[in-house]
């Protein structure tokens, strides 16, 4: 594949996240689609539920089906899948016409997102330099939001067509082609390559993304070439005592990204801005305002990732966190419905979703990509991103019922107190992996289970 030394860096890395926008630009979508779904396909309070949870549905079944193909058919390819399926579910939904045809293609979309989530993540780990490790992984989550915020955008701007729902869905269609033409180039990861015997590709990729330092290819593919000696590990291995640590680490992230209420906050944003008084259409346009918050300080996070460890990232988002859910719980408890709190609940709403764009939305796919050994990667990353999803999915459906028994403030409160949590847990539990190699992380793991390098086929 002569085609690979041609190919950027910049290339591979946009392109390898580029599932990341339509990740994003699905799960938002719907927010805006549903207001007019509703009215034209005459659906109930549960068709509702089930129309905007689908999506979740089937990004659990994807998520849980990768570790399958991503050790058995290679990364690549399995994101050239991903494309097609995306392009396929986003097309039929535009199209659908009913709620059974719809609600069974934006099952075919989740998929689409549950593979990527899985995938890509890990993907950009194997190719990128261990310098660049958090930096790159976070153009994911940075390619997320952007996704989110053209999905707001769409919205608004598709809102005045009576079948503006429509292309509001199947605008996906057109970043999903691109994906694909994109994935036709990309490379396969180097460590997928020495693990099937193409070890001579394996060297021409880490050539590329390591700009010629023989030095450094050399040393990468000493280490991976040790680490692929181990044999494909299952349920068995991922709940061993050495992969312990890691599970703990990728699990206790992406149940705690999800239940700290960020996309609950996130995709409830112009509920709540019109439960503390602001008009629908301010309301909107702040949740515009929110996407393109999302987006910068993302974009400060990927300048901070390699350079402060990612325990204490996760620690400082979740104390602003839970001191901004704090604020917005005592404004609406006190001096709930004047102007003053509508304005301090708002900015307190917008610093609550910049510290976790930037710290736990990020950081849970960083950590979920890089903290499982390489003969399990494919079902540790896929039984995380598969917990996430079906966490989501729980708080996204009682939220709606939090606020109905006990008032947004208190569950303000709630998700405050669970903050507290996941500060106390992050500092006992998680390990730290910041500036070390896949394969160093590995070792790291086996020392800490106390196994000696000579009882294993890892790196020495």
């Amino acid at each position: 594949m002569l085609v690979l030394k041609k190919v950027s860096n910049g290339f591979i890395y946009s392109f390898g996240a580029l599932g990341g926008l339509l990740f994003g630009y699905d799960i938002a979508s719907i927010s805006g689609a549903i207001l007019f779904i509703e009215k034209q396909l005459h659906l109930g309070p549960w068709q509702q539920g089930m129309v905007v949870s689908s999506v979740l549905i089937g990004a659990i079944i994807g998520a849980l089906a990768t570790s399958k193909f991503l050790d058995t058919y290679g990364r690549r390819k399995l994101l050239v899948w991903a494309s097609i399926i995306f392009f396929v579910g986003a097309i039929t939904s535009g199209f659908a016409p009913d709620f059974w045809v719809l609600l069974i293609t934006r099952i075919v979309l989740g998929v689409g997102v549950g593979i990527t989530s899985a995938l890509i993540p890990a993907y950009l780990h194997e190719l990128a330099p261990k310098s660049m490790h958090g930096a790159v992984a976070t153009m994911f989550q940075l390619m997320i939001m952007i996704g989110i915020l053209l999905a707001y955008i769409l919205n608004y701007t598709f809102a005045h067509m009576y079948t503006g729902w429509r292309w509001m869905l199947g605008f996906a269609a057109l970043p999903a082609a691109i994906l694909y033409v994109g994935a036709l180039f990309l490379p396969e990861s180097p460590r997928f390559l020495v693990k099937i015997g193409k070890k001579e590709e394996a060297h021409a990729v880490l050539m590329n993304t390591n700009k010629g330092d023989v030095n450094a290819v050399n040393k990468a593919m000493t280490e991976i070439e040790e680490t692929a000696k181990q044999k494909t590990g299952g349920w068995k291995e991922l709940f061993g005592k050495a992969v312990r640590p890691a599970l703990i680490t990728g699990l206790g992230a992406a149940v705690f990204q999800q239940v700290i209420g960020s996309n609950s906050v996130i995709f409830y944003a112009p509920t709540i801005f019109t439960d503390v008084g602001w008009g629908v259409i301010a309301a909107l346009l702040a949740h515009i305002g929110i996407g393109v918050i999302n987006v910068v300080v993302t974009v400060v996070a990927m300048l901070l990732m390699d350079r402060v460890d990612r325990k204490k990232m996760l620690i400082f988002g979740a104390s602003g966190m839970g001191l901004s859910l704090i604020v917005m719980y005592t404004i609406l408890k006190f001096d709930n419905g004047s102007q003053a709190a509508a304005m301090v609940s708002a900015i307190a709403l917008t610093v609550y979703i910049a510290f976790y764009a930037c710290t736990w939305a990020p950081i849970t796919w960083v950590l979920i990509g890089e903290v499982f050994p390489l003969n399990i990667r494919g079902l540790g990353t896929s039984l995380c991103s598969a917990t996430n999803w079906l966490a989501d999915m729980v708080v996204s459906l009682t939220f709606p019922m939090m606020l109905s028994a006990w008032g947004l403030d208190n569950a303000f409160l709630f998700y405050a107190v669970v903050c507290g949590i996941a500060i106390f847990f992050v500092h006992a539990k998680f390990i730290e992996t910041r500036g070390k190699s896949l394969e160093e992380i590995e070792l790291d793991l086996h020392k800490r289970a106390g196994i000696k390098e000579s009882d294993t086929s890892t790196i020495k």
